[in-house]
C-alpha cells in the first residue's frame, strides 16, 4: 500500500467499501472511477489474520457489483498479488492499457521507476457468462 496524504484520504474516502463484523474492521477496498467505462480496484487490504478466509474475495466482488451497477465495462487493478485476482477471473494486462491511470497516479508515485505491481483487468461483460451458459445436457433434452 502506498502512503497517502491526509488530504487525499479525505477526498477519496467515499470510494471505499469496508468489511466489518460486530464493529471490527476486517478489510477495505476502493473503486476509483476513471471514466464512464473504466474503474480501478485499489487499496484492497485485509487483516493479516483473516487472509485466505474470503474477506478479500467478498470485497472484490462487492466492488465489481458496484462497477456493474454503474454500467462500467472494465475493472482493473495494480497489485503485488496477481494470483489473488487471477483466481477471480482477472487476466494480466500491460500497464500501458490504462494510460489514464499512469498519467493521473503513477507518474507522481515514488515507486514509478521501480514499480513492482502487475496490472490485471476484468471485462465485466464476461462476469456472469458461466451462469448464463446452457449445459450440453439441457440442449440435448430440448431435442
Amino acid at each position: 500500500m502506498l502512503p497517502r496524504s491526509l488530504t487525499n484520504l479525505y477526498q477519496d474516502v467515499w470510494e471505499f467499501s469496508v468489511a466489518e463484523e460486530e464493529g471490527e474492521l476486517l478489510g477495505c477496498g476502493a473503486l476509483r472511477f476513471y471514466n464512464q467505462e473504466l474503474a480501478e480496484i485499489r487499496s484492497l487490504c485485509v487483516d493479516e489474520e483473516l487472509k485466505s478466509k474470503g474477506v478479500g474475495r467478498k470485497l472484490t466482488e462487492a466492488l465489481m457489483d458496484e462497477a456493474e451497477r454503474y454500467g462500467l465495462k472494465t475493472v482493473f487493478a495494480l497489485t503485488v498479488v496477481p494470483a489473488f485476482f487471477e483466481k477471480l477471473g482477472f487476466q494480466k494486462a500491460p500497464r500501458e492499457s490504462f494510460p489514464v491511470k499512469v498519467f493521473q497516479d503513477c507518474l507522481g508515485c515514488p515507486k514509478y521507476s521501480c514499480c513492482d505491481e502487475v496490472a490485471v483487468s476484468y471485462e465485466l461483460a464476461w462476469r456472469h457468462r458461466e451462469e448464463l451458459e446452457v449445459p450440453v445436457e439441457a440442449i440435448d433434452a430440448l431435442g
